[in-house]
């Protein structure tokens, strides 16, 4: 649990505008304590009119069913992963349990009286959330519609069913967050569209009082109490996009077309809010990109369906989106690992092997038209035909798109530099977005290096929220990304899990990416002033030189941190680290590739993997997942400090 300093920090860090809306809702959850909202009336004869046009299912292609099934007959043998915790108990799930730690959250008292950020009570939410997300009920509902076979149907029909009976409106912990009622939200639309066929689906839905209950209270919740202020982050875009898919595509209730048009308003603006001018997210938070970008699209097409307008301003925000999306993928489509990642989707209709990030940019060439420069994309994954298939027009967007694939996105501070397959990023951007930067990691001037898509110089992750706040301090300290730390202090103040209550400033100083020939990035950031920390980064064919200098009178003790992919193996010698990994296999062969990191002779040089107290030498590839892998350290004072990575 948050200590009153969390809540003192946190005040601190909101406008009077917030400080009152926030007050409005305790005031409602209050009110919701003792006299639940009562729903409307429901109308004696709804229908479902949502449905997918013909021959949509035909589009898509048979490696996309093949992955989709595979994943489908695991759920229903009840096995799934969540956060690296397997769970064979998904036949017939406890929605309230945290397999990681064995501990039940609550089910019966009222929702926002669960203490969910304590995991000595409830356990880790996020296990607990995630499953409730339906997410996996679009996999089987998609089975279905692919296959004809009803016994998917019937699995997703009894676990809604049971859900629905064990969390009544505003009791338990899947009332408590926004977000999750909005990604529920947009998994039952789609369930019920891809069902549709099935000789249950009215019965299980507009005929069913218990869903009729479950729908007007979770459109009514979001309604009410939509996140403001310094939370409007992913969580506002979610809970719009959920509200505003519900009030199309069950468009029902007396409060229907108000849901739509507030909801569609609010998209509108909170997603011009959340990216920047050049595309990108603004919470620099990569994974957090995909989120919303996931959600702006299935909200946006399910409006267009509906034949609710949907601005240009939104459309234009989602082709921004996609082409940034495009520009700073590597030549495998992976995207940079860049601030918080919590393995959030949107929607999900495809199988786990379905690439997220090809899946996106498919979807995005489908609805936006792809750009010369734009890295061709298989068009292999259920969701893209599907999604097209909504649209009644195509999205025409005001925007101007780049003539080469931009190199630099000077608002977000983001630089891509290539070379043949060598991809590294370096961050020169804001430290996060809003007041609270609640996604953002201490991570400026930070680097991370790709060689065909395998981490050489890796950003760590995230691995953590709740519940281990040594490790949740680790994987988003300077220390734990490839950059200089100063008198072994973070460059920015965190106040909490989600909290920063000093953010660097960061200015990216020059950029040179020519088509042809040395690219260079120079930037600094005030986080340690006095002294002003200042990096140089240039790729020359297989050769990059980072020059890290510290400018002030000042000369703290400094660490700068190389934190290596665990696919990397090396042998430190002196101030040479010899690097070798297997490469992506061609055929059954997988090449082995070597590289020389000389490091700065000025600093003490050692290597550390796995190390637990303190933390250190530790990559985390996805949320509640960390394995060893080396991270070398050199200690020392600080000056003029030359860094060479050859690539053999």
């Amino acid at each position: 649990m948050m200590g009153p300093g969390w809540y003192l920090r946190r005040l601190s860090r909101m406008g009077p505008a917030e400080v009152v809306g926030r007050a409005r809702h305790a005031v409602v959850q209050r009110q919701w304590r003792t006299a639940l909202p009562t729903p409307p009336d429901w109308p004696s004869h709804p229908r479902f009119t949502a449905a997918l046009p013909s021959g949509a299912l035909d589009k898509v292609s048979g490696e996309a069913v093949k992955r989709l099934l595979a994943t489908a007959d695991e759920l229903m043998a009840g096995r799934a992963e969540y956060f690296g915790v397997v769970r064979s108990d998904l036949e017939s799930p406890d929605w309230c349990l945290d397999p990681k730690t064995g501990r039940r959250a609550p089910s019966n008292v009222y929702a926002f009286d669960v203490p969910y950020r304590s995991e000595d009570t409830v356990g880790d939410i996020k296990q607990i959330w995630e499953p409730s997300r339906h997410q996996h009920l679009t996999v089987l509902a998609a089975a279905y519609a692919l296959t004809g076979n009803s016994d998917y149907a019937s699995r997703v029909a009894a676990h809604l069913r049971s859900w629905w009976a064990e969390n009544p409106p505003l009791q338990g912990p899947h009332w408590v967050s926004g977000i999750e009622l909005g990604i529920r939200l947009l998994s039952w639309v789609w369930t019920r569209r891809l069902l549709d066929g099935w000789a249950g689906a009215g019965e299980l839905f507009e005929d069913n009082p218990d869903f009729q209950l479950q729908l007007w209270h979770h459109q009514n919740w979001l309604s009410t109490l939509r996140s403001h202020g310094s939370s409007a982050n992913n969580h506002v875009i979610a809970e719009d996009a959920g509200l505003l898919a519900a009030a199309c595509a069950f468009g029902w209730f007396p409060e229907s077309a108000r849901w739509r048009t507030e909801a569609m308003r609010s998209l509108d603006v909170q997603l011009a809010r959340n990216t920047f001018a050049s595309g990108l997210n603004a919470e620099l938070a990569s994974e957090y990109h995909g989120l919303v970008l996931e959600l702006g699209l299935a909200a946006a097409v399910e409006a267009d369906a509906a034949g609710t307008p949907v601005p240009d301003s939104t459309w234009d925000v989602l082709l921004r989106m996609t082409d940034a999306l495009a520009s700073i993928v590597d030549n495998r489509f992976r995207p940079p690992r860049q601030g918080d990642a919590d393995d959030g989707f949107g929607l999900i209709v495809d199988g786990l092997e379905t690439d997220r990030w090809a899946s996106l940019l498919a979807t995005g060439e489908a609805l936006f038209g792809r750009l010369g420069w734009w890295p061709p994309v298989p068009a292999e994954d259920v969701r893209t035909p599907l999604l097209a298939s909504l649209v009644s027009r195509t999205p025409r967007a005001a925007g101007v798109r780049a003539a080469r694939r931009p190199a630099h996105l000077r608002d977000a501070g983001m630089t891509i530099l290539r070379s043949g397959r060598i991809w590294a990023r370096c961050d020169g951007g804001p430290h996060g977005f809003l007041s609270i930067a609640a996604h953002a990691h201490a991570d400026a001037l930070s680097v991370e290096v790709r060689h065909d898509g395998v981490d050489i110089l890796a950003d760590p992750g995230t691995f953590c929220y709740h519940g281990e706040p040594r490790w949740r301090s680790y994987f988003r300290s300077t220390l734990g990304h490839n950059t200089l730390e100063l008198a072994g202090t973070d460059q920015s103040v965190s106040g909490g899990p989600f909290l920063w209550t000093r953010h660097a400033v960061t200015k990216v100083l020059d950029v040179r990416t020519p088509d042809e020939g040395p690219s260079r990035w120079t930037a600094a950031h005030d986080g340690y002033a006095p002294a002003l920390h200042r990096r140089t980064v240039e790729l020359d064919g297989d050769v990059l030189k980072i020059v890290d200098e510290v400018l002030g009178d000042t000369r703290p003790a400094a660490r700068l941190a190389f934190h290596l992919g665990p696919a990397v193996t090396v042998r430190l010698e002196g101030t040479v680290a010899h690097l070798r990994w297997q490469g992506t296999a061609t055929g059954s062969v997988a090449p082995v590739h070597t590289a020389v990191l000389e490091l700065p002779s000025e600093l003490s040089w050692t290597a550390h993997r796995g190390e637990i107290d303190p933390p250190l030498g530790w990559y985390s590839a996805g949320f509640g997942r960390k394995e060893p892998s080396t991270t070398l350290v050199g200690s020392g004072t600080p000056g003029h400090l030359a860094t060479l990575l050859r690539f053999s």
